[in-house]
């Protein structure tokens, strides 16, 4: 048996690990996620566009593990490049990525139509979009979806079944019992863990004996603020802004993070800590999947159900909040005096109307930026967040950094440090632990706190490409 990462290998998006599992029928070539590679446009643009492998032919399965881009994304080019054979996923993360793959197809549209508008031809380098609107719905009729914690077979030897992740609705961790001729291997992959009691869904389920486990590392450095204390410092950013008479930005991805900051304003509303300022979600999307997040309770903890659900209350709708539809009503926000809170797509600021926000308001020192999620190397988030950068380019502008920027990270869906050595001291039986889905010195940090509590377990940090051989 061999493991390739083709993406978050040293990195934490274009998450993609192949499994070559030899059987009776010959080998057998598995993905675990299928996701898009995110930050520099010009290197993410190739690593994007291409596999090293042929769809139409060499790929037996692939097993997604959520909804989220990094993980999802490519799957339409997988389809349009001749896959057919079944996307493995819960029910959930099916009507997600429906949702999530359709918006992406428009977002690959738009960026292909701006390329050519305004870029010399010399410089545009690849032929159409990556994927459209049709390639999404097109790939969907290939997602089948799972109940967690029921047995599924993947292919000839191997069967799988999906935990609960705790990281967005629909997540889920991997559980594969591979048999290759006469052995046994017990296979565990984490997609990106989540944490214990964030807001809306339920807490990470813990991964059975394990022999070979591929485990996310994206805060394998750094703890979190204490999940409890993030409400609060919402609430201090809200009324701080309010008070200014300024608007609050916040760049939040369309699925799960616009619900939890809904559901803590929400909270915060009914409390009365926060004044009357309007919450505009101009986000199409996060109006899609936040439709879709009520169709599925069976993701949400006990908490949600307390205090809205069992009341017949809609946790993500109150007074304050508007959804808004078209582009008129994003672009009519410019001109409306604050104080209000907007939040938009995309999380890492790369594209949506986020940007156009920004471009119109990072410039007055009322205004607050507060970035409540990870922010990738290269991305425009990153260097926005960056106090060692005084101004950033949006639309091939370069804007001052006057606003306020805020950075809450106890809202991240990721484990931090002290939940990925709790998780993977609790994981019997394991032999090697590859580190995936992370920058180096996340990596390296773990790895070393690894090896000092388990020192019979192999500890790999694979690069892309590398095939690790079980």
């Amino acid at each position: 048996m061999k493991i390739i990462p083709h993406g978050a290998a040293l990195e934490v998006t274009g998450s993609c690990h192949e499994l070559q599992i030899e059987s009776s029928n010959g080998v057998k070539r598995i993905l675990l996620d299928c996701g898009l590679f995110q930050g520099k446009r010009s290197e993410t643009a190739q690593k994007n566009s291409s596999f090293t492998f042929d769809p139409s032919k060499d790929i037996d399965a692939v097993i997604l593990s959520h909804a989220h881009m990094d993980h999802a994304g490519r799957i339409p080019l997988l389809f349009k490049k001749g896959y057919r054979n079944p996307v493995h996923c819960t029910f959930a993360t099916a009507d997600l990525s429906e949702v999530m793959l359709m918006d992406s197809g428009y977002i690959q549209e738009k960026d292909e139509e701006y390329f050519h508008k305004h870029l010399k031809k010399s410089m545009i380098k690849c032929e159409g979009p990556l994927y459209t609107q049709k390639d999404a719905i097109d790939c969907m009729k290939i997602f089948k979806g799972h109940n967690y914690e029921e047995w599924f077979d993947v292919c000839d030897g191997v069967r799988a079944q999906f935990l609960e992740a705790g990281h967005i609705v629909g997540a889920a961790m991997v559980v594969l019992e591979i048999t290759e001729g006469k052995r046994k291997i017990k296979f565990g992959f984490t997609g990106d863990l989540g944490r214990s009691t964030l807001p809306i869904i339920r807490d990470p389920a813990a991964m059975p004996e394990t022999e070979v486990l591929i485990c996310e590392s994206t805060y394998g450095n750094r703890a979190h603020e204490d999940i409890s204390s993030a409400r609060n410092h919402l609430r201090d950013v809200v009324v701080k802004t309010a008070e200014r008479g300024g608007k609050v930005f916040i760049p939040a991805f369309s699925l799960e993070r616009t619900q939890e900051i809904v559901y803590d304003l929400h909270v915060l509303w009914d409390a009365k800590d926060i004044p009357s300022v309007p919450i505009i979600i101009d986000s199409p999307l996060a109006t899609k999947v936040t439709e879709v997040f009520m169709k599925h309770p069976e993701c949400y903890d006990k908490d949600i159900y307390e205090k809205f659900l069992s009341k017949a209350h809609n946790p993500f709708q109150f007074s304050l909040v508007r959804y808004t539809g078209s582009v008129d009503e994003s672009k009519a926000l410019n001109n409306t005096p604050g104080p209000m809170v907007i939040m938009a797509g995309s999380g890492m600021c790369e594209a949506g109307r986020i940007r156009h926000h920004l471009r119109n308001g990072i410039e007055d020192p009322k205004n607050t930026v507060l970035a409540v999620g990870y922010m990738a190397e290269q991305t425009l988030g990153r260097k926005i967040i960056d106090p060692e950068i005084s101004e950033v380019r949006i639309f091939d502008e370069m804007h001052q950094k006057e606003a306020e920027i805020v950075h809450i990270n106890a809202y991240s869906g990721h484990a931090d440090m002290n939940d990925l050595d709790g998780f993977v001291s609790k994981t019997g039986g394991l032999k090697k632990v590859i580190l995936v889905h992370g920058e180096h010195d996340s990596m390296d940090v773990f790895a070393g706190r690894i090896r000092n509590s388990m020192p019979k377990a192999e500890i790999i940090i694979p690069k892309t490409g590398q095939a690790i051989v079980i």
